[in-house]
């Protein structure tokens, strides 16, 4: 089976590779139809690793996946073949005391598509437990499926900083996951939210979406704008989602007093904060790894209509053109947001 597979460090193939198959008692088998390609997929292409996640054997990419059902489990219930269907791609150990307590996304054990040494699904076929399995409304379409898995990181970012309504929330980073911890964000009851970057392409898309005020950090400070905003108070909520260690340096000049710093990105290299500056405020920090317990509400609530996520997508390849599709990704053109893969046409 042909597969988009990571050699090593800066070199991909699309080669057929002996990907495992065989459906369990609770699994479904999957053709995968949409894949998208994540920063994170991007990161191991370049970097060869992701902190402690190093590829040291090939792998194939890709965890963000719509498709279809064909084959199902004899212990499964609620699906049957031809299902549309986008997949949670973390897998974790359903007996451990992290997800005994509900924390499954911080299971040391979790076995997550595309992580070392776990093969991802930019490839023909995949099989997933039917748990982690989520059938797409007729309206929602594979590519918005394939949107659902960053879609939850914004969610669970929204769920974690306990939003209040009327909040006001400022987002440093409008890549694909700053721009959905914004909709989400809104969705979850913020009245408006700032978010910043230096492209000023990325902050147009950005920009398109009400209730989103988009700020060109190379030309205006972020903190100053943000305290114009809210009368010198500060915003009720700071996303941290551009991952730069840059970023850190004002953080807490962002937040009111008594508000949240919830941490999104993950910074490649260590970070220097004052800790001093959040005691001061009392601000209250939280931290986003994947999501938990978010996925169906994140499908829901695309939909609902009530969040668009198909203006975000600003290229798909063919399956074929795979490898072009990363380099594309690798070089960083300002006007892209999420590049998407058509394993299959249709």
């Amino acid at each position: 089976m042909q597969a988009l597979v990571l050699e090593r460090k800066g070199e991909l193939s699309l080669r057929d590779i002996d990907l495992p198959l065989d459906v369990g008692p609770t699994d479904v088998k999957i053709a995968l139809h949409t894949v998208g390609v994540c920063g994170s997929d991007v990161h191991y292409y370049t970097h060869g690793r992701i902190g402690p996640y190093v590829v040291n054997a090939p792998m194939v990419l890709g965890h963000e996946g719509a498709g279809t059902v064909v084959e199902v489990g004899s212990a499964v219930t609620g699906f049957k073949t031809g299902d549309r269907v986008c997949m949670e791609p973390g897998v974790p150990d359903l007996s451990s005391r992290a997800s005994k307590l509900g924390l499954y996304n911080v299971d040391p054990s979790v076995r997550f598509w595309a992580t070392p040494p776990v093969h991802g699904v930019l490839a023909p076929f995949a099989v997933h437990p039917a748990a982690f399995t989520f059938k797409l409304p007729e309206n929602v379409s594979f590519a918005e499926g394939a949107m659902v898995e960053p879609f939850a990181i914004g969610m669970h970012a929204a769920a974690r900083a306990r939003i209040m309504p009327g909040d006001v929330a400022a987002v440093i980073g409008a890549g694909p996951i700053g721009i959905m911890v914004a909709l989400a964000a809104l969705a979850g009851g913020c009245s408006r939210v700032l978010i910043s970057d230096f492209s000023a392409e990325k902050l147009a898309i950005a920009g398109r979406y009400p209730g989103i005020i988009p700020v060109n950090i190379g030309t205006e400070p972020f903190a100053a704008t943000v305290a114009r905003d809210t009368d010198g108070w500060g915003a009720d909520i700071v996303f941290e989602a551009s991952g730069s260690p840059k970023a850190f340096g004002d953080i807490f000049r962002l937040v009111r007093p008594g508000g949240a710093v919830v941490l999104v990105g993950l910074p490649v290299g260590d970070v220097q904060v004052s800790v001093a500056d959040a005691i001061a405020k009392e601000v209250r920090i939280e931290t986003v790894f994947r999501y938990a317990n978010i996925f169906d509400r994140a499908l829901a609530l695309i939909a609902s209509g009530k969040v668009d996520l198909k203006p975000l997508i600003t290229g798909t390849f063919a399956f074929r053109d795979s490898v072009q599709a990363f380099e594309r990704a690798a070089s960083g053109l300002p006007t892209d947001v999420k590049l998407q893969i058509h394993v299959v046409e249709g």
